[in-house]
């Protein structure tokens, strides 16, 4: 109908007040139908909102939601998806079986000794690995906007490896670091910058 605005769900207001405003030039008999669907997406909106509040009142229930939104990059979605589909943490007998189960380990085409690692397996539990790795792709554009201390793992990593890389590879490390939450208990700790 001639209205232009950017792509993105950041733009949809923009279309809604169109077919709200009666000066713009919609034809009458569009209107009702594009009201409608500005309607369900008013309501999905809301039900995602209450969704989104109970995940967080159900990761603040859970100890062990709670001591993973220490890790940063896990937020309260990741927390609970993590406590609630990942078996227990005795299954793993180590940190690299647990992200190898979620998928975010190389492959390995090593001989004679010698270590040849490929691509991210990719084999594993899917939901986990998207959440991790979306966790990580946050930390890695707020250490790209706030910066990572001089000679740290991040540092060294944005400097010599590509974006998508040292996202992979982070979400590998927090996943390492959820499993030795979820064995040993506690909560996570930054590691303290050598002087």
């Amino acid at each position: 109908f001639g209205l232009t605005v950017a792509k993105g769900p950041a733009h949809v207001p923009h279309l809604v007040r169109a077919v709200e405003d009666p000066d713009e030039p919609i034809p009458e008999i569009a209107r009702p139908v594009l009201q409608m669907l500005a309607d369900t997406l008013h309501r999905l909106d809301e039900q995602i909102a209450h969704l989104d509040r109970e995940v967080a009142k159900r990761a603040i229930e859970n100890d062990t939601a709670r001591r993973l939104m220490t890790i940063p990059g896990v937020g309260p979605v990741t927390a609970v998806a993590l406590a609630t589909l990942a078996p227990p943490a005795e299954t793993f007998k180590c940190g690299r079986d647990f992200a190898a189960w979620v998928g975010l380990t190389p492959l390995q085409h090593s001989t004679g000794g010698k270590q040849k690692l490929g691509a991210t397996s990719k084999m594993g539990e899917r939901t986990l690995r998207r959440l991790l790795i979306i966790g990580a792709s946050a930390v890695v554009r707020w250490v790209a906007r706030n910066g990572a201390p001089a000679g740290s793992w991040m540092a060294r990593m944005i400097a010599r490896k590509p974006p998508m890389l040292v996202r992979v590879a982070l979400a590998n490390k927090m996943a390492r670091i959820v499993w030795a939450l979820t064995a040993r208990g506690g909560i996570y700790q930054a590691p303290v910058a050598a002087a």
